[in-house]
């Protein structure tokens, strides 16, 4: 199980790439004087898109070989399913030799990459790479038609946007807690910026690294007792969501004053979050066997806590602690929970009792287009995710200075749910004209 940084739904679809091959010759595409063979080619890419056409139409032999078609057809469909259908090549830059930029307009999105053709395999397509898909506004877009959309995802959806504090334009179940994955980091930062502000601490603080968890993250492969300062681990902890990190940072604060910023914050049931896990302990959980998490499932806070010391002499390997996770959704009940509503007061919260560089620290990786960018001041943000869990948080400032939240949490016991599916739908939201 990963709690990955979630960059940018176009770099997770970096795709569709293969070398140049030499094949015997076959047709070339129906050029003319007016049109290049690298313009009717990447015609044919829209047209493969929106599954009119089939990849032994369009690529070389050498391509299909390093990517099968059904890859292929299977990239398609998740593409137009997020975006609608493919509807034109907005560029090709240059329209003539064998290789260029390409840009393709969808109805909600617009996928950027690059694409070459083979002569000597007349003409056909050797390279095919989308480096950036983004959404787009589309007119008439609207909250109630996204909030439709949400709710008809399979499994339990919750979301939340509008002004914190204000009426908002999309709400779905807000008061429903689902579990976070990696957003619920957010606690421990905002325990360590009021730490900070309050003075019992400083950014500039070192400590030894002393524990160690699994990836997502960097800090897991440093030397035991490395100094590190808390201002570097809140920032890996937010901006590359290093799991080590944040252990390190639930070890120096303590589970219980981080359960106390959840109940001061207006959490509406910190006990749910009782014993307060480290990210290790999380892996390790759910990679032991049946008997120990039906034991602690049957458990009450002591007996909990004491499977935990028990835990702590376990040491999985990665690949063990992967395999756990290989067959989808597993003890989603064993996670951190809020609500938007609990998210909402978080921010809130700390706005009144976290230093300020704690919101510096959430803007180092915004998870934001440039066209998202554009429409916001001020942007911050924290996700996470395991098999069948997503949530992706926002924190905004729009241009006058007024604080927004957006939060979608998705859980799906039955299924491995679809990021990029979301994560699409989150950056509609944050198109939408206020």
């Amino acid at each position: 199980m990963r709690y990955p940084r979630l960059a940018a739904l176009a770099l997770a679809l970096v795709a569709i790439v293969a070398p140049s091959s030499a094949v015997f010759a076959q047709e070339p595409p129906a050029a003319s004087a007016t049109r290049t063979a690298l313009e009717v080619r990447a015609d044919q890419v829209v047209k493969l898109l929106n599954g009119e056409l089939q990849p032994a139409d369009l690529f070389t032999d050498g391509f299909r070989a390093a990517v099968a078609d059904a890859q292929i057809k299977a990239l398609s469909a998740s593409l137009t399913a997020q975006f609608g259908r493919a509807l034109e090549v907005s560029r090709l830059s240059p329209r003539e030799g064998t290789r260029a930029a390409l840009e393709i307009r969808f109805e909600r999105g617009l996928a950027k990459g690059g694409i070459a053709i083979d002569p000597a395999a007349g003409d056909r397509v050797n390279e095919l790479r989308f480096t950036s898909v983004d959404a787009v506004a589309v007119a008439g877009d609207t909250p109630q038609a996204i909030a439709a959309e949400l709710a008809a995802l399979p499994g339990s959806v919750n979301a939340w946007f509008g002004p914190v504090g204000g009426t908002p334009l999309i709400s779905l179940a807000p008061d429903k807690p689902l579990a976070l994955g990696s957003a619920f980091k957010l606690y421990v930062l905002a325990a360590l910026a009021e730490d900070v502000k309050a003075g019992r601490r400083k950014w500039s603080d070192v400590v030894p690294l002393t524990e160690k968890s699994y990836p997502s993250g960097q800090l897991q492969g440093w030397p035991k007792g490395a100094p590190v300062t808390l201002h570097t681990l809140a920032s890996l902890m937010i901006s590359v969501s290093d799991n080590t990190a944040t252990d390190q940072l639930i070890k120096v604060l303590g589970r219980e004053r981080i359960l106390k910023l959840m109940k001061d914050s207006g959490h509406s049931d910190p006990a749910h979050n009782t014993p307060f896990l480290t990210t290790r302990e999380l892996f390790v959980l759910k990679a032991s066997e049946r008997e120990t998490i039906a034991g602690w499932r049957k458990s009450d806070t002591p007996n909990r806590a004491a499977i935990l010391a028990g835990l702590a002499a376990k040491s999985p390997s990665l690949d063990e602690v992967n395999a756990a996770f290989g067959n989808g959704p597993k003890a989603l009940d064993i996670e951190w929970f809020a609500s938007p509503a609990d998210l909402a007061g978080l921010f809130a919260h700390m706005r009144k009792t976290a230093d300020p560089k704690a919101f510096e620290i959430l803007a180092i990786n915004p998870s934001a287009t440039d066209a998202i960018k554009a429409n916001w001041d001020r942007i911050g943000f924290k996700g996470g995710s395991e098999p069948g869990v997503i949530n992706l948080t926002w924190l905004l400032t729009d241009k006058a200075g007024r604080d927004w939240m957006l939060t979608l949490g998705w859980n799906n016991e039955a299924a491995v749910v679809d990021e990029g599916k979301l994560e699409a739908l989150a950056q509609r939201i944050l198109l939408l004209p206020r």
